[in-house]
Protein backbone atom coordinates (compact mmCIF):
# COMPACT_ATOMS: atom_id res chain seq x y z
CA UNK A 1 0.00 0.00 0.00
CA UNK A 2 2.90 2.65 0.22
CA UNK A 3 3.90 3.52 -3.08
CA UNK A 4 7.02 4.68 -3.64
CA UNK A 5 6.39 8.02 -4.83
CA UNK A 6 5.25 8.51 -1.28
CA UNK A 7 8.33 7.43 0.52
CA UNK A 8 10.43 9.69 -2.15
CA UNK A 9 8.29 12.62 -1.41
CA UNK A 10 9.31 11.83 2.29
CA UNK A 11 12.79 11.10 1.90
CA UNK A 12 13.74 14.18 -0.15
CA UNK A 13 12.44 15.89 2.19
CA UNK A 14 14.28 14.55 5.06
CA UNK A 15 17.59 14.99 3.19
CA UNK A 16 17.52 17.96 2.30
CA UNK A 17 16.56 19.03 5.36
CA UNK A 18 19.12 17.52 7.10
CA UNK A 19 21.80 18.84 5.01
CA UNK A 20 20.51 21.85 2.48
CA UNK A 21 24.45 22.33 1.61
CA UNK A 22 25.86 18.80 2.10
CA UNK A 23 27.60 16.97 5.04
CA UNK A 24 30.32 19.13 5.75
CA UNK A 25 31.56 16.81 8.07
CA UNK A 26 31.82 13.97 5.87
CA UNK A 27 33.12 16.33 2.97
CA UNK A 28 35.73 17.44 4.92
CA UNK A 29 37.39 14.29 6.88
CA UNK A 30 36.33 11.29 5.01
CA UNK A 31 38.24 10.40 1.75
CA UNK A 32 36.59 10.68 -1.25
CA UNK A 33 37.32 7.25 -2.46
CA UNK A 34 36.80 5.42 1.29
CA UNK A 35 33.92 3.00 1.01
CA UNK A 36 31.23 2.23 3.90
CA UNK A 37 30.34 -1.14 4.89
CA UNK A 38 27.27 -1.17 7.44
CA UNK A 39 24.52 -3.32 9.43
CA UNK A 40 21.10 -2.30 10.24
CA UNK A 41 20.90 -3.82 13.75
CA UNK A 42 18.26 -4.45 16.11
CA UNK A 43 19.22 -3.17 19.79
CA UNK A 44 15.75 -4.71 20.73
CA UNK A 45 12.71 -6.88 19.53
CA UNK A 46 10.09 -5.66 18.04
CA UNK A 47 8.20 -5.12 14.36
CA UNK A 48 10.20 -4.10 11.00
CA UNK A 49 8.29 -1.63 9.14
CA UNK A 50 9.97 0.96 6.61
CA UNK A 51 12.54 -1.68 5.33
CA UNK A 52 12.23 -0.42 1.83
CA UNK A 53 11.80 3.59 3.22
CA UNK A 54 15.51 2.52 4.62
CA UNK A 55 16.22 1.82 0.92
CA UNK A 56 15.32 4.64 -0.54
CA UNK A 57 16.84 6.34 2.10
CA UNK A 58 20.27 5.22 1.44
CA UNK A 59 20.11 5.09 -2.28
CA UNK A 60 18.77 8.34 -3.19
CA UNK A 61 21.81 10.42 -2.74
CA UNK A 62 23.80 8.05 -4.90
CA UNK A 63 23.00 4.55 -6.47
CA UNK A 64 26.44 3.68 -6.13
CA UNK A 65 25.15 2.26 -2.92
CA UNK A 66 23.24 -0.88 -2.19
CA UNK A 67 20.57 -1.88 -0.08
CA UNK A 68 20.60 -5.80 0.76
CA UNK A 69 16.85 -6.07 3.06
CA UNK A 70 17.84 -9.11 5.48
CA UNK A 71 13.99 -8.52 6.77
CA UNK A 72 10.96 -7.62 5.43
CA UNK A 73 8.07 -5.52 6.63
CA UNK A 74 5.85 -7.03 9.12
CA UNK A 75 8.70 -9.68 10.50
CA UNK A 76 9.28 -9.83 13.91
CA UNK A 77 12.91 -9.83 14.87
CA UNK A 78 15.06 -10.13 18.24
CA UNK A 79 17.57 -8.17 19.76
CA UNK A 80 20.96 -8.72 17.76
CA UNK A 81 19.16 -9.29 14.52
CA UNK A 82 20.93 -7.60 10.82
CA UNK A 83 17.51 -5.72 9.54
CA UNK A 84 19.71 -4.63 6.13
CA UNK A 85 23.55 -4.02 4.88
CA UNK A 86 24.55 -1.18 3.22
CA UNK A 87 28.00 -0.97 0.93
CA UNK A 88 28.80 2.31 -0.61
CA UNK A 89 30.65 5.33 -0.80
CA UNK A 90 31.68 6.01 2.76
CA UNK A 91 30.37 10.11 2.55
CA UNK A 92 26.98 9.30 1.61
CA UNK A 93 26.22 6.28 3.51
CA UNK A 94 27.47 8.93 6.24
CA UNK A 95 25.02 11.48 5.18
CA UNK A 96 22.40 8.84 4.77
CA UNK A 97 22.65 7.07 7.69
CA UNK A 98 20.30 9.77 10.53
CA UNK A 99 17.83 10.02 7.91
CA UNK A 100 17.21 6.56 7.20
CA UNK A 101 17.32 5.62 10.92
CA UNK A 102 14.72 8.11 11.79
CA UNK A 103 12.26 7.09 9.64
CA UNK A 104 12.74 3.18 9.86
CA UNK A 105 13.15 3.56 13.98
CA UNK A 106 9.54 5.54 13.87
CA UNK A 107 7.96 2.95 11.52
CA UNK A 108 9.13 0.47 13.80
CA UNK A 109 8.08 1.29 16.92
CA UNK A 110 4.67 2.00 15.51
CA UNK A 111 4.51 -1.58 14.11
CA UNK A 112 5.80 -3.02 17.11
CA UNK A 113 3.47 -1.29 19.55
CA UNK A 114 0.28 -2.27 17.21
CA UNK A 115 1.39 -5.68 17.01
CA UNK A 116 0.74 -5.64 21.17
CA UNK A 117 -2.45 -4.18 20.96
CA UNK A 118 -3.82 -6.31 17.91
CA UNK A 119 -2.13 -9.36 19.84
CA UNK A 120 -4.37 -8.27 23.64
CA UNK A 121 -7.52 -8.25 21.39
CA UNK A 122 -7.01 -11.72 19.59
CA UNK A 123 -10.31 -13.74 19.28
CA UNK A 124 -12.67 -11.13 20.26
CA UNK A 125 -13.71 -10.30 16.48
CA UNK A 126 -12.34 -6.61 16.97
CA UNK A 127 -10.46 -4.55 14.74
CA UNK A 128 -7.46 -2.26 16.19
CA UNK A 129 -7.56 1.00 13.79
CA UNK A 130 -5.43 4.28 13.75
CA UNK A 131 -6.54 7.69 14.12
CA UNK A 132 -5.35 10.79 12.02
CA UNK A 133 -3.65 11.83 14.67
CA UNK A 134 -0.53 11.37 12.54
CA UNK A 135 3.25 13.28 12.05
CA UNK A 136 2.14 15.61 9.36
CA UNK A 137 4.02 15.38 6.27
CA UNK A 138 4.61 11.63 7.50
CA UNK A 139 0.60 9.92 7.54
CA UNK A 140 1.63 7.47 4.68
CA UNK A 141 4.59 5.90 6.53
CA UNK A 142 2.94 5.50 9.67
CA UNK A 143 -0.29 4.04 8.44
CA UNK A 144 1.49 1.41 6.70
CA UNK A 145 3.27 1.07 9.95
CA UNK A 146 0.04 0.08 11.99
CA UNK A 147 -0.77 -2.59 8.62
CA UNK A 148 3.08 -3.85 9.17
CA UNK A 149 2.23 -4.49 12.89
CA UNK A 150 -1.23 -6.01 11.57
CA UNK A 151 -3.32 -3.18 12.78
CA UNK A 152 -6.09 -1.70 10.02
CA UNK A 153 -6.70 2.01 8.77
CA UNK A 154 -9.29 4.58 9.40
CA UNK A 155 -9.90 7.25 6.96
CA UNK A 156 -6.62 8.52 5.88
CA UNK A 157 -7.87 12.30 5.32
CA UNK A 158 -10.57 14.45 5.52
CA UNK A 159 -12.09 13.93 2.10
CA UNK A 160 -12.26 10.56 2.27
CA UNK A 161 -15.55 10.33 4.48
CA UNK A 162 -17.91 12.15 6.64
CA UNK A 163 -17.21 11.72 9.81
CA UNK A 164 -19.52 14.06 12.12
CA UNK A 165 -17.34 14.64 16.05
CA UNK A 166 -18.77 16.43 18.94
CA UNK A 167 -17.90 19.92 17.20
CA UNK A 168 -19.75 19.08 14.56
CA UNK A 169 -22.46 18.33 16.65
CA UNK A 170 -22.48 21.45 18.63
CA UNK A 171 -23.39 23.53 15.43
CA UNK A 172 -26.06 20.76 13.95
CA UNK A 173 -29.35 21.72 14.99
CA UNK A 174 -31.09 18.49 13.65
CA UNK A 175 -28.68 16.09 13.55
CA UNK A 176 -31.42 13.27 11.89
CA UNK A 177 -32.04 15.99 9.39
CA UNK A 178 -28.66 16.83 8.63
CA UNK A 179 -27.86 13.14 8.21
CA UNK A 180 -30.69 12.28 5.82
CA UNK A 181 -29.58 15.33 3.45
CA UNK A 182 -25.93 13.87 3.48
CA UNK A 183 -27.43 10.45 1.99
CA UNK A 184 -29.57 12.20 -0.75
CA UNK A 185 -26.45 14.90 -1.12
CA UNK A 186 -23.65 12.22 -1.58
CA UNK A 187 -22.88 9.74 -3.73
CA UNK A 188 -23.78 5.95 -2.17
CA UNK A 189 -20.28 4.75 -2.29
CA UNK A 190 -19.44 7.55 0.69
CA UNK A 191 -19.59 6.17 4.37
CA UNK A 192 -20.85 8.13 6.92
CA UNK A 193 -20.03 8.31 10.75
CA UNK A 194 -21.20 9.91 13.69
CA UNK A 195 -19.37 10.63 17.15
CA UNK A 196 -21.36 10.61 19.90
CA UNK A 197 -20.42 10.85 24.00
CA UNK A 198 -23.59 9.80 25.42
CA UNK A 199 -26.32 6.92 24.75
CA UNK A 200 -29.12 9.22 24.53
CA UNK A 201 -27.72 10.58 21.03
CA UNK A 202 -27.86 6.99 19.66
CA UNK A 203 -30.90 7.10 18.92
CA UNK A 204 -31.28 9.93 17.07
CA UNK A 205 -28.38 9.21 14.60
CA UNK A 206 -30.00 5.93 13.92
CA UNK A 207 -33.41 7.27 12.83
CA UNK A 208 -30.98 8.82 9.97
CA UNK A 209 -30.86 5.03 8.74
CA UNK A 210 -27.95 6.72 6.56
CA UNK A 211 -24.93 5.95 8.71
CA UNK A 212 -22.20 3.18 8.67
CA UNK A 213 -20.37 3.89 11.65
CA UNK A 214 -21.48 4.73 14.89
CA UNK A 215 -18.29 5.84 17.05
CA UNK A 216 -18.81 5.53 20.83
CA UNK A 217 -16.44 7.90 22.43
CA UNK A 218 -14.85 7.59 26.11
CA UNK A 219 -17.96 5.58 26.90
CA UNK A 220 -17.64 3.10 30.13
CA UNK A 221 -17.35 -1.04 29.63
CA UNK A 222 -21.05 -0.67 30.85
CA UNK A 223 -22.17 1.95 28.66
CA UNK A 224 -20.34 0.49 25.26
CA UNK A 225 -22.48 -2.79 26.08
CA UNK A 226 -25.73 -1.14 26.20
CA UNK A 227 -24.28 1.23 23.09
CA UNK A 228 -23.96 -2.12 21.38
CA UNK A 229 -26.95 -3.89 22.59
CA UNK A 230 -29.10 -0.72 21.42
CA UNK A 231 -27.35 -0.19 17.94
CA UNK A 232 -28.15 -3.74 17.07
CA UNK A 233 -26.15 -4.43 13.66
CA UNK A 234 -27.53 -1.27 12.44
CA UNK A 235 -24.04 0.32 12.07
CA UNK A 236 -20.75 -0.89 12.38
CA UNK A 237 -19.84 0.03 16.47
CA UNK A 238 -16.55 2.23 17.08
CA UNK A 239 -15.24 3.01 20.53
CA UNK A 240 -12.67 5.53 20.87
CA UNK A 241 -11.14 7.77 23.36
CA UNK A 242 -8.10 7.13 26.07
CA UNK A 243 -8.02 3.24 25.14
CA UNK A 244 -4.74 1.81 26.49
CA UNK A 245 -2.94 -1.74 26.91
CA UNK A 246 -4.59 -2.34 30.21
CA UNK A 247 -8.17 -1.50 28.72
CA UNK A 248 -8.42 -2.79 25.68
CA UNK A 249 -9.26 -5.97 25.94
CA UNK A 250 -12.09 -5.57 28.12
CA UNK A 251 -13.54 -3.08 25.47
CA UNK A 252 -13.29 -5.59 22.93
CA UNK A 253 -14.99 -7.78 24.73
CA UNK A 254 -18.12 -5.27 24.99
CA UNK A 255 -19.02 -6.30 21.41
CA UNK A 256 -17.92 -3.26 19.27
CA UNK A 257 -16.73 -4.06 16.22
CA UNK A 258 -13.43 -1.10 15.44
CA UNK A 259 -11.58 -0.04 18.19
CA UNK A 260 -9.74 3.27 16.90
CA UNK A 261 -6.44 4.17 19.40
CA UNK A 262 -4.51 7.58 18.65
CA UNK A 263 -1.58 6.13 21.06
CA UNK A 264 -0.30 3.88 17.87
CA UNK A 265 1.16 7.18 16.08
CA UNK A 266 0.82 10.05 18.21
CA UNK A 267 2.75 9.29 20.92
CA UNK A 268 5.10 6.30 19.88
CA UNK A 269 8.33 5.40 21.14
CA UNK A 270 11.12 4.70 18.29
CA UNK A 271 12.73 1.44 18.33
CA UNK A 272 16.41 1.23 19.18
CA UNK A 273 17.95 0.31 15.86
CA UNK A 274 21.46 1.31 15.02
CA UNK A 275 23.73 1.17 12.08
CA UNK A 276 27.18 0.04 12.60
CA UNK A 277 29.38 1.36 10.15
CA UNK A 278 33.40 0.32 8.95
CA UNK A 279 34.98 2.10 6.17
CA UNK A 280 37.81 1.35 4.42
Amino acid sequence: MLERRQIQRVVDAALDEDAPFGDLTSQTLVPATAVARAELVAREPGVLAGADVFEVAMTTLDPAVKVTLEARDGDSFDTGAVLARVEGPARVVLQAERVALNLVQRMTGIATLTRTYVEAVAGTGARVVDTRKTTPGLRALERHAVRCGGGHNHRYSLSDAVMAKDNHLAVIPDITAALRQARVDLPHTTHIEVEVDRLEQIDAVLASEAVGTIMLDNFSLDDLRAGVERIAGRALVEASGGITLDTIADVARTGVDVISVGALTHSVRALDLGLDITVS
